[in-house]
């Protein structure tokens, strides 16, 4: 049976959202058809606008294949509460556990990252900012080989090279140093103390997860490593290499968990009594340009861009968007890895599943 929805999210109508039902139906038909169009093994959509989660659909199978090109003996249909890798929507919560460290004075925004973690300010990084790191402004670039057997010290020596904003796994890493110095306990504790547990999710956490959906027959020279079917734990390969908690990837949850979330966000960082975050640090998430939070990007937004929409995605097939100005979330979780990543990923189905609820609403 699905999960009971906490206070401040509750299962209702399209017409108690205020959203029109065709177009909700023709959200789920077209999330429906896309495992069969051979883009991902399995989908969950959660969508709704103020308390009401409006639509909750799974379609697919959370595990298909037992390797690339072998069907599972017993394959695996999804369900509304099947946990799925979260990749790079990771970054969004630990953004969020980021900000609200910041309201309990443990750093701020605009600190070298240095004079908390004093490693980082080696080759030239002395003068990257919390802020940057969150805005990707940081000048690292996209990411390091630590699946090849490297540790920390590998960030630590990394020079920043990037003119201009560049889009980096480094940067959530050295803010995950950040966190995780300046309060002397590990992010997965300070996921639980401040995001699941204040939201009452336990199912959003770091792996292992029991009955995730199935993601990639991990396999050079596709992929980083050889790891073979990987089902619960992390598929990302350096946040795997870092030990499975990493601020960049490694989260697993429900789309009905994120769906809460967004659902805090949207109420201003309180809900059903529950406060997450004061709502000006709500607003240096989502307003542009978003510190960790991407704003206005059509590219998988769809039709909710352009008036303040914020989101991610994440390699996996997930992702997330939140409009305050219609007051309406998509999450979208899917495995476009399995079995296997695809040659060129495509984000037109994230894209078009969100033009279809921003169509929905009244």
């Amino acid at each position: 049976m699905p999960p009971v929805a906490p206070p401040g999210l509750t299962p209702g109508s399209a017409r108690q959202a205020g959203l029109d039902a065709g177009e909700l139906a023709a959200l789920v038909r077209h999330v429906d058809a896309l495992p069969s169009r051979g883009w991902c093994g399995a989908a969950v959509v959660a969508a709704g606008r103020g308390p009401y989660l409006a639509v909750e659909h799974a379609t697919g199978w959370a595990l298909r294949w037992d390797a690339a090109g072998t069907p599972a003996a017993a394959p695996l249909p999804a369900r509304v509460d099947t946990p799925f890798d979260l990749a790079s929507l990771t970054k969004l919560v630990t953004a969020v556990v980021a900000v609200r460290r910041m309201e309990l004075g443990a750093f701020r925004l605009d600190d070298p990252v240095a004079a908390h973690v004093p490693e980082f300010g080696a080759a030239g990084k002395d003068r990257v900012t919390v802020r940057q790191l969150l805005t990707h402004t940081s000048g690292l670039r996209p990411e390091l080989p630590f699946h090849e057997g490297h540790g920390w010290e590998l960030l630590w020596a990394e020079p920043p090279t990037a003119t201009g904003p560049c889009y980096s796994d480094l940067n959530l890493l050295a803010l995950q140093a950040v966190l995780e110095r300046t309060a002397g306990r590990t992010l997965d504790v300070l996921v639980r103390e401040h995001v699941s547990g204040p939201l009452g999710l336990p199912g959003l956490r770091y792996g292992p997860v029991a009955g995730a959906a199935a993601t990639e027959d991990q396999r050079r020279p596709v992929a980083k490593s050889d790891r073979g079917l990987l089902r619960g734990v992390v598929h990302d390969e350096n946040a795997h290499a870092l030990g499975g908690v990493a601020g960049h990837a490694g989260l697993f949850a429900t789309a009905r968990d994120l769906a809460v979330l967004c659902r805090a966000l949207l109420a201003g960082g309180t809900l059903g009594g529950v406060r997450l975050l004061a709502p000006e640090s709500v607003a240096l998430l989502l307003d542009a340009p978003g510190l960790g939070f991407a704003v206005d990007q059509p590219w998988f937004m769809g039709e909710l861009a352009g008036r303040g929409a914020a989101g991610h995605t994440g390699f996996t097939g997930t992702s997330l968007v939140l409009d305050r100005a219609t007051d309406t979330f998509l999450v979208l979780l899917a495995t476009t890895v399995h079995p296997l990543r695809p040659a060129r990923p495509d984000s037109t189905p994230r894209a078009t599943a969100a033009t279809h609820l921003a169509r929905a609403v009244r």
